[in-house]
């Protein structure tokens, strides 16, 4: 059974949900990229299992390498979290320079602002991380939507993943690519209309990666 939604989040967490996240830059505008976020009790890739601490329910993500996203929420300290599943707006956000005008994107179902509060940080292989905790200051739920899915979504999503380790030293180059052909497959085989061309996008992003 899904946790219950935490004060100020208008979603149950269970496991690593993926989110997007705007964030202002020096520029004004607000960028768009992915993040992860998982109850502090939750179990991250690689890491023991831990008991479930009921005392302290909290919202944690990590961000990796010295990104737009870390940079703004050490310098303005504040994000908009926002929960969508639209395929391209995920692929626009995980692997593009993509930035709005305005904080809160049209694809969200809701939003949430945070308050970023950087907890701790360290390396893996070459790659700077910090885990953060996100403080809820406001939020809203714009639509309410009857979910459906189909497995090109779940492909798309775990490609942009492989696509973005792509430059990781830690992860090994030609096992991400048939990842990413074997998601591309999938994706042409039962994605819809938005999902192709969410994987074009994908394609596009990291053609020069060979």
């Amino acid at each position: 059974m899904a946790d219950e939604s935490l004060s100020g989040w208008p979603v149950s967490f269970d496991g690593i949900i993926e989110s997007v996240v705007t964030t202002e830059g020096p520029n004004g505008l607000w960028n768009v990229a992915a993040l992860g976020l998982h109850r502090k009790d939750t179990v991250r890739e690689g890491e023991t299992a831990v008991e479930r601490d009921e005392t302290a329910p909290e919202v944690r993500a990590r961000t990796w390498g010295r990104t737009r996203t870390w940079r703004n929420f050490r310098e303005r300290e504040m994000g908009y979290v926002q929960f969508t599943t639209d395929p391209v707006l995920f692929v626009k956000a995980a692997l593009e320079v993509y930035e709005v005008e305005k904080a809160v994107l049209p694809e969200a179902y809701a939003w949430v602002a945070v308050k970023p509060v950087e907890l701790e940080s360290g390396t893996k292989g070459d790659t700077p991380w910090v885990d953060w905790r996100l403080d809820p200051v406001e939020a809203e739920t714009e639509e309410r939507a009857v979910p459906t899915f189909n497995r090109g979504y779940g492909a798309v999503v775990e490609a942009t993943v492989a696509a973005s380790r792509l430059n990781v030293p830690s992860y090994e180059t030609e096992q991400l690519w048939e990842r990413i052909e074997y998601f591309e497959s999938v994706t042409k085989r039962c994605g819809g209309e938005r999902e192709r061309d969410a994987f074009e996008r994908l394609l596009a992003a990291i053609e020069d990666e060979r």
